[in-house]
């Protein structure tokens, strides 16, 4: 399994499946599965039973994991879909940078 090159809170974009081109913020990362959590990006609706008698159940609505190979970062300096790569810096630090600026993200 590769590692994954995008963190939490980082905005990406939906390349493919029923929410493409849509974009988001990261809410979770599951490395060892490879998916991740987006927010606005597929939504899934669970209902509930009513707990007591009397009182109506429940719709609840959340978003789903789903294949971290389905998104790309989007370069917060272009606003461009982009591949990531890394790069060590000279006091040993790793720096992710976008491929399409060259800059760091």
């Amino acid at each position: 399994m590769n590692k994954l090159r995008i963190k939490k809170g980082d905005t990406v974009k939906v390349l493919s499946g029923k929410d493409k081109g849509k974009t988001g913020k990261v809410i979770k990362v599951l490395p060892k599965a490879g998916k991740l959590v987006v927010e606005n990006v597929n939504t899934h609706t669970r209902f509930e039973k009513a707990k007591r008698s009397g009182e109506g159940g429940k719709k609840i609505t959340f978003f789903a994991a789903f294949p971290a190979s389905k998104v790309m970062l989007l370069d917060p300096n272009s606003g461009q879909p982009s591949r990531v790569h890394f790069v060590f810096l000279e006091n040993g630090s790793k720096q992710r940078i976008a491929k399409a600026s060259g800059k760091a993200v």
